[in-house]
């Protein structure tokens, strides 16, 4: 199949045209700005506007749509730039597969239940593809993902100029650059760590079967079996850092961001997984994903992110 991937220069996206690729199909990278090697085909387009997303639909045999404004504190104080992004780029998705009835696939959030723009924006969009599945035909499959983790994600300021600050290249940057590791609310939040292949193992394999069989009554979900607080990620990669020959840093306490609390627990059932033919037991383990994920840092300083000077 040629597969549309929105969002497909971000850091799952490039994962998912690469997965697509390996399993003999053709990506089309659609996104708002053009990044990378250019590898596959690329349609510059936005989200919200509708009548790019039915062009992309008119060239391609399905959609897997990853594109949206992310972020959970940061959305909270300007709410608007998620909902109109992510509300009206997930109907225009939706439009567009119903108008070419194409088998797609559409990514969830694992904080689904949280009260914050980006949580609230994404999960209503799972309602509206449980609608059109049920009221208009159409044939998408829904994968919710907890905190995907990896080589090539995007640090935040200082090291690099991400925008959202996510919690693997947050630890790994400090304890390679000699930093205190800040952890909000001690890091007792429960958050689920997958490894990003694995991530698009399931975004693809979701795909393929809602092309074959058609949706699925439920959301496949992508994670680990046992799950892990912050605070034992973090000191995880600051072990591997010493072990690396780095030195060791300490872990500061900062006081809990908006929008989580200390009981948040970000979590996924791996099961799910076997409906789209997935072995659960399969996926990569977190002290082996986190290893290379460290070694890639450790391998792309001073290109892919820089030590405050």
């Amino acid at each position: 199949m040629k597969v549309g991937v929105t969002g497909g220069n971000g850091f799952i996206g490039r994962y998912v045209c690469e997965e697509l690729a390996a399993r003999g199909h053709t990506p089309i990278v659609f996104d708002h700005r053009q990044r990378g090697t250019g590898t596959y085909e690329f349609m510059l387009g936005d989200i919200r506007d509708a009548t790019a997303m039915v062009e992309l639909a008119a060239h391609a045999d399905a959609i897997i749509h990853l594109a949206a404004v992310l972020g959970t504190q940061e959305t909270i104080d300007n709410p608007r730039p998620a909902a109109e992004t992510n509300l009206v780029g997930g109907l225009n998705f939706l439009e567009a597969v119903a108008q070419y009835d194409l088998p797609g696939v559409y990514i969830c959030v694992g904080n689904h239940w949280m009260d914050n723009s980006y949580s609230i924006s994404k999960t209503a969009v799972e309602r509206f593809v449980r609608m059109f599945n049920a009221h208009r035909g159409t044939r998408v499959n829904q994968v919710r993902v907890v905190n995907a983790y990896g080589p090539r994600q995007m640090a935040a300021p200082p090291f690099a100029p991400g925008k959202v600050r996510k919690i693997t290249p947050a630890v790994v940057c400090r304890a390679l650059s000699g930093m205190p590791v800040e952890l909000y609310g001690g890091g007792a939040q429960i958050s689920d760590m997958v490894w990003v292949g694995d991530v698009a193992r399931g975004l693809v394999s979701a795909l393929e079967t809602a092309a074959e069989q058609g949706p699925l009554k439920h959301v496949v979900e992508v994670g680990p079996a046992e799950s892990t607080s912050i605070r034992a990620v973090a000191e995880m990669i600051i072990d591997m850092c010493v072990e690396r020959g780095y030195d060791r840093v300490p872990i500061v306490d900062l006081p809990m961001r908006p929008g989580e609390t200390p009981e948040t627990a970000v979590t996924a059932d791996p099961q799910t997984l076997r409906s789209v033919g997935i072995d659960p037991t399969t996926l990569v383990s977190l002290p082996e994903g986190m290893a290379k994920t460290v070694d890639w840092f450790i391998e792309n300083r001073g290109t892919h992110w820089s030590p405050p000077q």
